[in-house]
């Protein structure tokens, strides 16, 4: 087990404590050796680091993808009990409501081999049509049910975070807790902005995703594998920028991604960091992420950082 203490932090108001570091992406243990994949689960639960996002039961329109599957595996081979960990959902609206939300996660949790999720992440909204009242109806019911624990967005704008809450909350719901938003030393123009820090003051809390861009951020500058989307067309000068930050990083005494999920530590509504660490050796790293936001501070760390942020000039802080 690690020596690194791995602090907790509340998910909005009401949502459980979770490790501030937490794993999964697209493809997180279908890139895996099925050895390596269960040593590295077990070493996070042992090391505090136990929520994961075990999101893409399916996509619509994209091809399957099995590292739900396979997480249902690994847990079982780790010797890990539904208790020893939290596990996050994502809930894709294209087919709603024709497809129901409670057969949506009903389904994921068959694939996953559990029978709640704690977390459940509504994905992006693509239709202008989306009946949010409805929609806030059905996520309380499965809340009622205890099919889910609690719910969060993904990418949404500040404007239909708050409409939903209102819906929620007349719904008999706590509303959404947690917003997954893009963050980065590159990426700050929504998390940083006006609109979602009224949210964050109201007690929504970030999940901070994409924190390397697909791994840009930590050097791999033409990333093989499908990475999320790039919103205001930034992802070049991202690549650009990432010289500057591993430079900044070496002058620190540390690796590119810990200095990027420091940084994303040193916003006060982040409750969390997301990453698709693929091997043990890269969580050990990120780890490491903790130590350096203590040895540099908060402050410092934003401030030497502020010449990197590529997206303030075409990025609404509104969001999407």
């Amino acid at each position: 087990m690690s020596d690194i203490t791995v602090p907790r932090r509340r998910l909005g108001t009401v949502g459980p404590q979770v490790p501030v570091l937490s794993l999964g992406s697209w493809h997180t243990y279908d890139r895996m050796d099925f050895h390596d994949a269960v040593d590295m689960v077990g070493y996070a639960v042992e090391s505090g680091i136990d929520l994961f996002d075990v999101a893409v039961y399916g996509i619509p329109g994209q091809p399957p993808v099995f590292t739900d599957v396979l997480f249902s595996a690994i847990v079982r081979a780790a010797g890990l009990a539904r208790a020893d960990y939290l596990l996050s959902t994502k809930v894709w609206l294209e087919g709603y409501p024709e497809q129901s939300l409670r057969e949506q996660v009903e389904r994921a949790m068959f694939r996953v081999g559990a029978d709640h999720a704690d977390l459940a992440i509504l994905g992006d909204i693509r239709s202008p049509d989306l009946d949010l009242e409805q929609l806030a109806g059905d996520l309380a019911d499965l809340e009622r049910s205890g099919l889910i624990g609690h719910w969060g967005v993904n990418n949404w704008s500040a404007e239909a975070i708050t409409t939903i809450r209102g819906y929620a909350v007349a719904a008999g719901s706590a509303g959404p807790q947690v917003a997954q938003l893009k963050y980065s030393p590159c990426r700050r123009s929504i998390a940083d902005g006006a609109p979602f820090a009224e949210l964050f003051s109201a007690g929504l809390s970030m999940q901070a995703s994409d924190v390397l861009e697909g791994g840009i951020l930590a050097g791999k500058v033409a990333p093989a594998r499908q990475i999320g989307r790039d919103p205001g067309g930034v992802r070049e000068r991202i690549v650009a920028a990432s010289a500057g930050v591993a430079a900044l990083a070496e002058e620190l005494g540390a690796t590119a991604a810990q200095v990027c999920v420091a940084f994303t530590l040193t916003h006060p509504a982040t409750a969390n960091v997301l990453f698709g660490a693929s091997r043990r050796e890269q969580l050990v790293e990120n780890m490491g992420a903790l130590r350096v936001l203590d040895r540099v501070g908060a402050g410092e760390l934003r401030a030497r950082l502020a010449p990197f942020w590529v997206d303030g000039d075409v990025v609404s802080p509104s969001g999407p």
